[in-house]
């Protein structure tokens, strides 16, 4: 799934973001080497985050 249109970041990325110790969207974006332009995609990215960290 596309989590950001903007930049083309797929929920494999976020989720592998956040299992390398990113705690937020921002974070995550920047690892990837972009950072979030509408936003929109940013509580979407949270939530998958979030779910990350729970399960880890």
């Amino acid at each position: 799934m596309v989590v950001c249109v903007c930049n083309a970041i797929r929920e494999t990325q976020v989720r592998a973001a956040a299992r390398s110790g990113c705690l937020t969207a921002c974070q995550a974006y920047r690892s990837l080497g972009c950072q979030p332009k509408c936003g929109q995609c940013t509580v979407v990215a949270r939530a998958i985050i979030d779910t990350e960290r729970a399960a880890a």
